[in-house]
């Protein structure tokens, strides 16, 4: 994998995505040069048109990237893979136009945009015709020796067996430690050199997944390791990489001091993200208040009680504030003043809210509080103070997720279904530290164009 601005990319997908980019261009360029010739236009240099051609490809491309067109699924299967490639170009076409009115005379015209769009489906399937079983399979992946035979080595197996694993293990070595989980584990003793061994297999990353590290950690081992250009990772930094979660099984609080995340260094990032805040919620409120109208009348005539709701959270350092939401359950949901988890199938929801909570349009009303300042586009989800007291309780660096702004959309979001139990919640902040700890601008985009996603294809909406 490669790290760009924090967060890790693999090389399959950088590869596939550079790949695409290229061909897009060519779309472009093509149904530019068959229109042209079409009304006998002359064709000069590709340099005089190259801002209507990377507008296409860049809106195709994020579309793409939205959609979920580099996602592990995708890599694996062709099917899935072409099916989100049809929806990608569309979104992007739908794009490109919404950009010729902010930037007229930079994109493509509307007849060559048919053309373009054909071109880029074609170009893009065949494509994943071509690299599909190269980018999906071995090819790309890491080999991986593991220095471990307990647990932790066998949650990395398990990870290995799934489907889109970026690595692959050549080996596990069952160090002076306990209960042996992995049976094909090779002894330490066995091995003369663990050194040459590792080169000898060909490994380009050694993860240390002892199960106890207190004077057992193989220091002459790693460092002869190291000194020989091969990779060695501790597990935390291993799952935190190829998951995209913060392990609560594996950290430590010394992991989470000592390694690279939770930078102080981001006044201008902050900047940044306030900025965007103040001018995409005001844009937001404006363009959605007739859709927030209506539906708070279909609200209304639907049940008895209010169409919006106020409603305690929690926000940054831990300080509450009040989060505003059209209503989607029943005014007497909580009448004896418990606070209750929503769930699966939830009778205390009305049927206008069972669809505005499917397509998101009850979270339209928390625009305000991005432009108040309270919340953020991108963050954790808010939790009330009844649940907050509760978690942190029984799950260790839940205070940690109060660091950042909380958001409308979020890590855990776009990559976690809905979830109301102790079980998902601690799952959700795995996702939410990771966020916490590799904030950037890029992991910001990234959360925002996968939301595209979550809204098509809403799983576990409730």
């Amino acid at each position: 994998m490669i790290r760009l601005f924090k967060h890790y990319v693999p090389y399959a997908v950088l590869f596939l995505a550079l790949v695409d980019l290229c061909l897009l261009v060519a779309a472009a360029e093509t149904a530019w040069v068959i229109r042209a010739n079409q009304i006998g236009m002359h064709v000069d240099y590709i340099v005089n048109r190259i801002w209507p051609l990377l507008t296409f490809s860049a809106s195709v491309q994020l579309a793409a990237m939205a959609v979920g067109v580099y996602s592990a699924e995708a890599l694996q299967s062709l099917r899935f893979a072409i099916a989100r490639l049809l929806v990608a170009v569309s979104l992007g076409v739908i794009f490109m136009a919404i950009m010729a009115f902010a930037l007229p005379g930079m994109t493509l015209w509307r007849s060559n945009s048919l053309y373009a769009m054909m071109l880029a489906f074609a170009y893009l399937a065949l494509n994943r015709m071509l690299l599909g079983n190269l980018v999906g399979g071995q090819s790309f992946k890491r080999r991986l020796l593991v220095l471990g035979a307990g647990k932790r080595a066998q949650r990395i197996k398990d990870l290995e067996a799934k489907r889109g694993s970026g690595f692959v293990v050549v080996g596990f070595i069952a160090m002076t430690e306990g209960k042996r989980v992995i049976p094909e584990a090779i002894s330490r003793d066995a091995i003369y050199n663990l050194a040459d061994f590792v080169v000898k297999l060909g490994a380009s990353e050694v993860v240390l997944a002892l199960e106890e590290r207190r004077n057992a950690l193989p220091l002459q081992d790693l460092l002869r390791i190291k000194t020989t250009g091969v990779h060695v990772n501790d597990i935390s930094s291993f799952l935190e990489r190829e998951t995209g979660r913060v392990d609560l099984d594996s950290v430590n609080p010394s992991w989470l001091i000592f390694s690279d995340g939770f930078s102080s260094g981001r006044r201008l990032s902050g900047i940044a993200k306030r900025l965007f805040d103040i001018v995409a919620s005001s844009i937001l409120l404006l363009i959605t208040v007739p859709v927030i109208l209506l539906f708070a009348l279909l609200v209304k005539l639907e049940s008895r009680g209010p169409a919006f709701y106020r409603q305690q959270r929690v926000g940054r350092y831990g300080e509450t504030f009040d989060l505003f939401k059209l209503r989607s359950m029943r005014a007497d949901a909580e009448a004896d003043g418990k606070a209750i988890w929503a769930a699966k199938n939830d009778d205390r929801v009305t049927r206008v809210g069972k669809f505005i909570r499917m397509v998101r349009i009850d979270e339209l009303p928390q625009t305000w509080c991005v432009l108040k300042g309270d919340m953020s586009f991108v963050g954790p989800r808010p939790e009330r103070p009844e649940f907050v007291a509760d978690l942190e309780k029984q799950l260790p660096y839940f205070a940690e997720r109060h660091m950042v702004k909380p958001g409308i959309t979020g890590w855990a979001q776009v990559n976690f279904p809905y979830g109301a139990s102790i079980d998902d919640a601690r799952q959700k902040l795995e996702y939410d530290l990771y966020y916490a700890k590799n904030y950037t601008p890029f992991l910001d985009l990234l959360i925002l164009l996968q939301t595209i996603r979550v809204v098509l294809w809403p799983d576990g909406a409730r």
